[in-house]
């Protein structure tokens, strides 16, 4: 409708949290909600048996929820308003404490790593693995973010049409492989903030090869190659 009419309105997401009545704690919280917050959330995953447990009615929430960053720049929404900083049970931050919750973290890497302009992406593969392409923000070549929602299975992806794939790789995982944990984990290290409550230092590993894309179970991906021709990106 917006594409069609002859005004200069742009669509906007707003108030996105996820979750009604200020959302749930150790769900909209915890690292399984930037399943929803980066991709696509209609995702049929079972939690093992844990202290805390989702039920059917979250398990229903999360499912059936709209895509949100990646689905959102795909068709061109200009703002996206995240619901909230702090206050809930779905904020960027924990209410009590103040440190950053998972989604932090996931927002954080795409706000350095996704520029604005969205690549047409043909993936064959996996219905459990998502995919979607950014031109770089901070290069002229690309970056993918990738979702592996198996619980099983390792996902391989190879990378096609590029003459230069040496790459940064940044892989998010829960800690302990608890999807309701509230601490996320990149490249093997637990992000959490210093002393004086500044953000670590989110380092990526460098791949020097064409090796393909590994995700490990349940994990998200980004990975930026700095010198992948891509005419968009010019």
């Amino acid at each position: 409708m917006i594409r069609r009419s002859s005004k200069s309105a742009v669509a906007w997401v707003g108030k996105a949290g996820g979750a009604y009545n200020s959302g749930r704690h150790l769900v909209t919280d915890s690292f399984v909600f930037s399943f929803w917050y980066l991709l696509f959330p209609t995702f049929p995953f079972t939690l093992k048996k844990q202290r805390h447990s989702l039920d059917a009615n979250t398990l229903h929430q999360i499912r059936y929820l709209e895509d949100q960053l990646g689905i959102s720049a795909k068709y061109d929404t200009k703002t996206y308003c995240r619901q909230t900083l702090i206050g809930g049970n779905y904020g960027l931050l924990n209410r009590d404490t103040f440190e950053p919750n998972p989604d932090y973290y996931s927002a954080l890497l795409w706000h350095r790593l996704m520029g604005t302009r969205v690549l047409s992406l043909n993936y064959t593969g996996s219905n459990m693995t998502r995919a979607y392409a950014h031109c770089a923000k901070q290069s002229s070549g690309i970056t993918f973010l990738l979702i592996n929602l198996s619980g099983n299975t390792t996902s391989q992806v190879t990378v096609t049409n590029g003459s230069d794939l040496r790459r940064e790789e940044y892989h998010l995982i829960a800690k302990d492989g608890n999807l309701q944990s509230q601490v996320m984990v990149l490249n093997g290290q637990i992000l959490s903030t210093g002393a004086d409550g500044s953000i670590p230092t989110l380092e990526p590993i460098i791949i020097e090869d064409a090796s393909p894309l590994a995700l490990a179970p349940y994990s998200i991906l980004y990975a930026h190659f700095p010198s992948f021709y891509a005419s968009a990106c010019t």
